[in-house]
């Protein structure tokens, strides 16, 4: 939230990544890194994607929304023009999977397993009982 939403090297690794078609993931405050990413088109790597991330919500009920330098289901809503989403209730696992499957995003802690499950799935197919 503090580093990664402004730093150039982050956001050039993730570009990197997308254009070699490479997993970009991130879980809670993570996609905060993506806030600030713009592709070689110069579009938002979030523009028309569904994408979450920890929810205002959330944020309120642990009591730091006023040291968070932004909002970030706010600014994830905005710049993926109103396709944020987040879980039925709070604390709740919620995984989304965008840009065909490259870019995978966790609403909070809950939803790590989910976003490990996701790129297990993106890179080697459906993750079955017998992995686990």
């Amino acid at each position: 939230m503090f580093d990664l939403a402004t730093d150039a090297t982050s956001h050039k690794l993730i570009n990197e990544f997308y254009d070699n078609n490479k997993i970009i993931a991130a879980v809670c405050h993570g996609p905060a890194a993506l806030v600030n990413v713009k592709l070689s088109s110069g579009v938002s790597i979030l523009e028309g994607q569904r994408v979450t991330g920890i929810s205002n919500y959330e944020e309120e009920i642990e009591g730091v929304t006023s040291v968070m330098p932004l909002k970030l289901e706010n600014e994830l809503n905005r710049l993926s023009g109103g396709k944020y989403e987040k879980g039925d209730k709070e604390w709740s696992e919620k995984v989304v999977v965008a840009r065909g499957g490259h870019l995978i995003t966790g609403q909070n802690p809950a939803s790590a397993a989910g976003v490990g499950k996701a790129i297990y799935n993106a890179i080697l197919g459906k993750l079955t009982t017998m992995d686990l």
